[in-house]
């Protein structure tokens, strides 16, 4: 299992006329947390696209347990449960700084040939980088 935590500052933009964040936001900050977790693995979502390769979301799932507001600080944890091939599961948890729950999710993305359009297995560079954490 892999994980990795991001933190995030609410901005006054990302919050609603009631002053809790926009529930869409919340898909950002999965992909931010995502981003960050392949960059702390020393292979950045770039490194993917210039392969070649794309990410494309499956399915998203969201949970809202209650209103983070503008200037919490969040910290959202990312985690990958299984070792990926074609597909890779990430499952979320967002804390806000009393460590109190705030979100939880879980997305399913694909890696596919950006050309063509189909799935593809995971590139062996980042299947390295995992499997010691799935060993």
């Amino acid at each position: 299992m892999y994980q990795h935590e991001v933190n995030i500052r609410v901005r006054y933009a990302e919050t609603d006329q009631m002053g809790y964040v926009y529930y869409g936001n919340y898909a950002t900050y999965f992909e931010v947390a995502r981003v960050e977790a392949f960059r702390s693995l020393g292979f950045p979502y770039k490194n993917l696209e210039d392969m070649g390769i794309g990410m494309p979301v499956l399915s998203l799932n969201i949970k809202y347990h209650q209103p983070a507001r503008y200037d919490d600080h969040l910290t959202v944890k990312v985690t990958i449960p299984e070792q990926p091939r074609a597909r890779v599961k990430f499952i979320y948890e967002v804390t806000n700084h009393d460590g109190k729950h705030i979100n939880t999710g879980e997305t399913e993305l694909v890696f596919i040939n950006m050309e063509t359009g189909r799935p593809v297995r995971m590139p062996k560079v980042m299947a390295d980088l995992l499997a010691p954490y799935f060993a």
